[in-house]
């Protein structure tokens, strides 16, 4: 499959970006393109809105995994392609669409040129949340076809094309999603004394959590809590009554997740004391740090340095949240950023990657996948 076909399902996909265990659109592109090849080269079992697509090998010792997300993000787009969005309100602006069409890329030249070993393609929904690759591993068919190793990337649009880097060991953080809840007395706002303002006990809250980081956690560790959403009241003469804060902990070691999440609920059962109020938390969707495995990745790196001309840089960890972390904490794996030369950033309304790093993916993966094959 040549670069410009790839180039148009990339756009295909891109105009169809749809939320977790929502990609039914997406499926089903997907689906149709993999129904094209023969059945007795490639197996297709189809798990939510996921794909598990299986690249039978000649003579397999072992099964390589790939993993692909396929959601996309609740963002208004405002690039000027003339392919954006025909979801008003979403957007591929993490990079999904690159990352399924990368693996349309490399699943069609195993099925040509079929190779050792089985390849697996996880095309995975629900990356961006609730969160879909733990429920996709346990599922019966990644049982039946648990691959051996398993590997991903991720679009870095701060680096240029022709570059990827990644590092042994921890590269991206645990995340967890938070939610927390004030319930109070409203009242009228003449008459403050008769109620339990929650936009007070809010803001309260809210720089009590900060304290966190400065006193609870190690300086020489790394964590970070972020409120990024605050709603409360109604209008501005009545007292609220009601508030929520939305933010996001994320830490680079599992201990350190749990030791914030002590602290938030000390701390907001102090509120809930201090403001005489009812109070609830909820850590929604929480990320499994991603930590690659040390032999695979050194081996990897110095492999794509040798026997090709791409750029392979030592990168250090990111406070990035990535669910792929369920899937290298049960098999051994690696992730890696592909440099695709944005202005823009991952999340932002105008990303626009480089087209041209597709065609570098796919060559960077056969070539590497053949090599695993091989030994």
């Amino acid at each position: 499959m040549g670069t410009e076909h790839l180039i148009q399902i990339r756009r295909d996909l891109h105009r169809i970006p749809e939320i977790g265990f929502q990609e039914f659109k997406t499926q089903q592109y997907l689906l149709n393109l993999l129904n094209q090849f023969p059945e007795h080269r490639l197996e297709v079992k189809t798990w939510k809105t996921g794909i598990f697509a299986l690249v039978k090998g000649t003579n397999p010792q072992k099964t390589i995994g790939y993993r692909a997300d396929i959601d996309g993000l609740p963002i208004t787009e405002e690039t000027d392609y003339d392919f954006s969005s025909e979801h008003p309100g979403f957007m591929h602006a993490c990079g999904h669409d690159f990352h399924m069409t990368i693996a349309i890329g490399i699943l069609t030249h195993f099925v040509k040129n079929p190779i050792s070993d089985n390849v697996l393609f996880l095309f995975q929904p629900a990356e961006e949340g609730p969160g879909g690759a733990e429920p996709m591993l346990n599922s019966d068919i990644a049982k039946e076809w648990k691959p051996d190793i398993i590997t991903a990337l991720h679009i870095a649009p701060e680096l240029p094309v022709g570059t990827i880097a990644t590092k042994p060991c921890l590269l991206f953080a645990n995340t967890s999603e938070l939610f927390i809840d004030l319930k109070g007395k409203g009242g009228h706002a003449a008459y403050p004394h008769t109620t339990n303002d929650m936009v007070v006990a809010a803001c309260s809250l809210v720089t009590q959590l900060q304290t966190i980081i400065a006193r609870n956690i190690d300086p020489l560790d790394s964590a970070v809590i972020t409120i990024g959403k605050i709603t409360g009241g109604t209008v501005q003469n009545i007292i609220a009554e009601n508030a929520r804060l939305e933010g996001t902990i994320r830490t680079l070691s599992v201990e350190s997740m749990e030791k914030v999440k002590e602290r938030i609920e000390a701390i907001v059962k102090g509120i809930e004391i201090g403001y005489s109020c009812k109070t609830m938390i909820d850590y929604g969707s929480m990320y499994h740090q991603v930590d690659n495995d040390e032999m695979l990745t050194r081996e990897f790196m110095e492999y794509i340095s040798d026997q090709t001309s791409y750029d392979v840089r030592e990168c250090t960890e990111a406070m990035t949240g990535e669910d792929f972390g369920y899937m290298v904490d049960q098999i051994s794996g690696f992730m890696f950023w592909l440099g695709v030369g944005s202005p823009y950033g991952l999340h932002h309304a105008k990303l626009q990657p480089d087209e041209s790093a597709i065609g570098v993916a796919v060559d960077i993966m056969c070539k590497y996948i053949s090599y695993k094959a091989n030994q």
